[in-house]
């Protein structure tokens, strides 16, 4: 046995191929082009098998990562596929965007003393290769049960939730606000990221499982949650995520030339405007652009911009590089497209032309004192280090708040403090008989993997009070 995990540690990671850096800041086709199966049997050999998979504990859904892993190192894609449907409907999603480095990888025990085994690159290359098959094959579906389910809200949590209870046997009708279904998989990640036809055959096999969609409907506005159980519906789940923009508040921000993220990211992904002229949506193209902000939906931003015909891109963050909040693989994809970064540096305000257009950025430096409640070092202003920056566009990417329009429309509901809901941490209960939440509604803006385990532990709880009572 030791002579065999011993061949296996010489197998070094395989590395996914990727579109030169050169080449992709200036398109927004995908940047890794996938595995090979080739590549992808010799990764998964990698694999030790461990009989108590810590990256199982480290999987927020509980996808069987070593049994899916073995499969492919048999050739058997198909076997590895339907391990993955056990636990997880949005496969080809997750393999892209899950930050697998703190999670399933980074548990996992062949990480100890090298490279961990790339399980996001083979769950992204199975599901790819079952899209790619043609094949009609759905998970398989409990009989009937008779009841009715409305989820609210298409974004990750919402999609897992109709998945898990559409297993289960039971009738899962989905509102959305927007045109399109996927939330945040849709508006929020670019095309380079996250192809928009990937989330849409995730999106179809739930239908082909008997999901029902009813897109441009806006729960909380057109509809009640208390009218939907009058019309028939015995459970809500509220997945509406956390889409208010969150501003600088300085002088200025009101100058033409300065987008949300929310707004900003939304007309270049889901109204199309990466792909100008085919879609003339509205959306400034900034030549010298700053984005506020080091998470995931700033380095989006920034490549965005890029990508739209940006000279010069430059991000501004608060504190140092160690307290980025973006995943590693997003700094470094951001850093070889000529993102620039220009740490311990906080906006003061925001200055125009005689026209109200943007046309620079007082800034001031900063350094690092001690550790605020959010456990990194807090930063604080050096005295009379302002500076100006040049620049047309600016993009604010500091987080969202709290969808209120659901939220506020029922007294049931119980919010906390800064407008989210308040719901139980195990099973997604809310104060109101009947519903549940989860993802961004509950946490704060988080993870999509996240997202979907507060799902699958809501669709868990919904199938025991339909089955056994409140």
């Amino acid at each position: 046995m030791a002579e065999k995990s011993a061949k296996k540690e010489k197998i070094a990671r395989q590395p996914m191929p990727e579109q030169p850096a050169d080449v992709r800041r200036r398109n927004f086709e995908e940047v890794p082009t996938g595995y090979t199966t080739e590549t992808a049997v010799l990764e998964a050999q990698r694999c030790l098998q461990c009989k108590k998979p810590a990256c199982v504990s480290g999987c927020p859904v509980g996808v069987d990562i070593p049994d899916f892993i073995k499969s492919i190192a048999e050739n058997d894609f198909k076997g590895a596929i339907r391990k993955i449907w056990e636990k997880n409907s949005l496969p080809a999603v997750c393999g892209r965007v899950c930050p697998q480095e703190i999670q399933c990888e980074g548990l996992c025990i062949v990480g100890k003393k090298g490279e961990p085994v790339a399980i996001g690159n083979l769950e992204r290359f199975v599901a790819d290769m079952e899209r790619g098959s043609g094949s009609d094959e759905i998970p398989a579906k409990a009989s009937p049960t008779g009841k009715k389910v409305a989820v609210v809200g298409s974004g990750p949590a919402g999609l897992t939730v109709a998945g898990d209870l559409l297993l289960k046997g039971h009738d899962v009708t989905l509102f959305e606000a927007f045109h399109k279904t996927g939330g945040v998989l849709v508006y929020g990640i670019p095309e380079f990221r996250l192809p928009k036809d990937i989330v849409a055959s995730e999106v179809a096999m739930l239908e082909k499982i008997g999901l029902k969609i009813e897109c441009n409907m806006v729960v909380g506005s057109i509809v009640s949650i208390d009218e939907l159980f009058e019309e028939g519906y015995d459970a809500v789940f509220i997945g509406v995520g956390a889409g208010l923009p969150r501003f600088l508040n300085i002088p200025g921000e009101d100058l033409i030339g300065i987008y949300s993220a929310n707004e900003y990211l939304t007309r270049a992904n889901l109204m199309k405007g990466y792909l100008f002229p085919e879609y003339d949506t509205p959306i400034i193209r900034g030549k010298n652009v700053i984005v506020f902000g080091a998470g995931n939906v700033s380095m989006d931003s920034a490549r965005t911009a890029m990508r739209l015909g940006a000279d010069r891109v430059r991000i501004v963050y608060r504190r140092s590089r160690e307290e980025m909040p973006a995943r590693a693989a997003e700094i470094h994809h951001a850093e070889e497209e000529g993102i620039e970064f220009h740490l311990l540096t906080a906006p003061v305000r925001f200055i125009g032309d005689e026209d109200g257009r943007l046309k620079q950025l007082e800034g001031l430096k900063m350094e690092l004192g001690e550790p605020d409640e959010s456990g990194r070092r807090r930063p604080v202003p050096i005295e009379g280090s302002e500076f100006l920056m040049d620049c047309d566009l600016a993009v604010v990417a500091v987080g969202a708040n709290a969808n209120p329009l659901l939220t506020q429309s029922d007294e049931e509901i119980t919010l906390n403090k800064w407008g989210y809901i308040v719901a139980d941490e195990e099973t997604g209960k809310t104060t109101k008989k009947g519903v549940w939440a989860g993802g961004d509604i509950v946490t704060g803006s988080a993870t999509v993997i996240l997202a979907m385990g507060a799902g699958r532990k809501a669709a868990d709880s919904i199938h025991e009070y339909l089955t056994l009572g409140w």
